[in-house]
């Protein structure tokens, strides 16, 4: 079952999101908050890619070949990759999943929005996949929306997140690859 407006604002105030923002208009901005059925999450002001020619080898992960910065906005070159942060930290309960899909303002200019599943029982800030499919710069704005987070409820799982010590488990800042040796 998809969670609603009241059930992810019970949640969140619960230690499901924070900080918690309610989803009112803030004109000028890129919409976060709650919604009728999910949450728009902001980006935060860190910022990572390759360098040039770098090889992305997610078992050989060499973090000197990552260039990373703070900056209230960054344009995101023709074709670029770039990973970045949720500004919320999360705190998914065991019987909860999170799902997350891009804002309509930012896949209309053309950037792509990917970022793997919330899983049951995982705690952090969200690491967020950016790519530019157009061939002109995208400009994303650090502390605005930049994704919705839709939260589904079923029967705990087995074995949670927490529970197998996943190791993204309570990462903070924008996360790099990496593979369990």
């Amino acid at each position: 079952m998809i969670l609603n407006d009241r059930e992810i604002t019970r949640l969140a105030l619960e230690g499901m999101i924070a900080p918690f923002a309610e989803g009112v208009a803030r004109p000028g901005v890129i919409s976060y908050g709650v919604t009728s059925f999910g949450y728009d999450m902001r980006v935060a002001d860190e910022w990572a890619t390759r360098e040039i020619n770098a090889i992305c080898d997610p078992k050989k992960n060499d973090v000197d070949s990552w260039l990373t910065w703070k900056n209230k906005s960054h344009e995101l070159g023709p074709g670029g990759f770039y990973l970045c942060r949720s500004v919320e930290t999360f705190a998914i309960p065991e019987d909860v999943v999170g799902i997350v899909v891009g804002k309509s303002t930012y896949a209309r200019c053309g950037l792509i929005v990917n970022c793997t599943p919330m899983e049951p029982g995982w705690t952090g800030q969200l690491t967020i996949e950016l790519h530019n499919a157009s061939q002109h710069a995208i400009k994303v704005y650090a502390n605005e929306g930049i994704a919705q987070v839709m939260f589904f409820r079923g029967e705990r799982p087995a074995t949670t997140y927490a529970d197998k010590r996943g190791k993204y488990q309570g990462q903070t800042g924008v996360t790099l690859p990496k593979v369990t040796r």
